[in-house]
């Protein structure tokens, strides 16, 4: 299993968010983590890379245990961040942007070269020479995957992929990871999507309270409107 979660806790000083964690991804294999706003999907992202420090629990990325390791550790060995607000540094170009990112780890298969993400993005192409301020909120997304990209990830995860973008845009960013997942590359989406997600993702994993009350395969997930109508309604 490429990344294994045990008993994760975690929390903010004295507020506890998560409360026993316990999932995984297999190499090649699309999860998503689901729930409404507030229920611990962004603080488990944190802690997987490192931002946040456990509490207590294991979590073990390419067969590693990584629960103390610093952010760019986790990083080294392969594990790939598209964040929540998309976080692109404003000042610098999308050029600028995708090749201070670049690393090419060696995990096999083709890597990912600047050229790479062009094509893969080609409005990034058209926006080479433009700062990350000048960029539409959609392409500020594919900025942030592409940048994501150019690390070489093992595990791509993507925090709120496609919130607040106009549809034709949400549309394109499907597109792609539906392009991605084809590749091979693991992957850990969170969004609101759930039609999109269930075409995309293998197994969901629902949140709720810092719990997670729901696991199953996405013909479970579509079999069973409950879960949508208890857990993932507004």
């Amino acid at each position: 299993m490429l990344l294994d979660v045990k008993g994760l806790e975690a929390g903010y000083g004295s507020a506890k968010v998560l409360f026993g964690l316990s999932f995984g991804i297999d190499e090649g294999e699309v999860v998503t983590l689901l729930g409404r706003n507030g229920m611990g999907k962004t603080t488990t992202v944190r802690a997987l890379c490192g931002l946040l420090r456990a509490s207590a629990g294991e979590i073990s990325f390419g067969g590693r245990r990584v629960e103390r390791a610093e952010p760019h550790e986790i990083a080294r060995l392969g594990l790939g961040l598209a964040p929540e607000g998309r976080q692109i540094f404003p000042n610098l170009t999308v050029r600028e942007n995708l090749l201070m990112a670049f690393n090419n780890r060696g995990w096999g298969g083709e890597s990912w070269t600047f050229e790479r993400v062009i094509d893969f993005f080609p409005r990034l192409g058209e926006r080479l020479g433009n700062a990350g301020t000048q960029l539409s909120g959609g392409e500020q997304q594919m900025l942030a995957i592409g940048r994501a990209l150019m690390t070489n990830p093992r595990l791509l995860v993507l925090d709120e992929a496609t919130e607040g973008l106009a549809p034709v845009i949400r549309e394109e960013i499907w597109s792609r990871l539906g392009a991605l997942k084809r590749t091979g590359l693991s992957i850990l989406v969170i969004d609101k999507e759930i039609e999109a997600l269930c075409k995309l993702a293998d197994r969901h994993y629902v949140l709720e309270k810092g719990e997670i009350v729901w696991r199953g395969t996405t013909p479970e997930l579509v079999a069973n409107p409950s879960v949508r109508e208890t857990w993932l309604g507004v």
